[in-house]
């Protein structure tokens, strides 16, 4: 998929987790500090970065440069997802589904991040399996990377939305 100009989108930022390392050396103890950031338009453009430093401010900094520069454009329908999908990656699984109007975001921490900063406002879903919030929402975003509008499918298939609506 091709990769979309930062420069381009008016895109707000959220950070999803701060994780603080420690590595012990001779004289005691460095902490460290690596910060997940999700960046989106709410408008179908996402990405996701993670930057470590030995400053809060700095590892969020890098965060989101890290996050700009992979913007990945997602297919939406109104205000919800155009089918229910099942995103993997490791062992993070997170199911995806399409909502009614006025349902709202039913989503957890690293998922809601990422389907509130992609534009989504109704949605239903679960992270299956692991609960590491990168793991999370890398699945996350892989799952809504491979949305497809009924457009889009017709295209692939060389006919018209309504012959595959039926």
């Amino acid at each position: 998929m091709a990769k979309l100009d930062a420069s381009a989108y008016e895109l707000t930022e959220r950070v999803v987790a701060i994780n603080r390392v420690s590595k012990t050396v001779k004289g005691g103890r460095i902490s460290k500090f690596s910060a997940l950031v999700v960046v989106g338009d709410g408008n179908g453009i996402i990405g996701f970065g993670l930057g470590k430093s030995g400053e809060v401010p700095d590892a969020i900094r890098k965060g989101i440069e890290d996050a700009k520069k992979n913007l990945i454009q997602v297919s939406l329908k109104g205000t919800t997802i155009p089918h229910e999908v099942t995103g993997k990656y490791g062992a993070g699984v997170v199911l995806l589904k399409p909502a009614a109007p006025g349902t709202g975001v039913i989503a957890g921490g690293p998922v809601r991040a990422v389907v509130e900063t992609v534009g989504i406002k109704d949605i239903r879903s679960k992270a299956l399996r692991s609960n590491n919030p990168c793991n999370v929402v890398r699945a996350t975003i892989q799952g809504l990377q491979s949305l497809r509008t009924v457009e889009e499918v017709a295209a692939i298939r060389g006919k018209t939305a309504k012959e595959i609506l039926g």
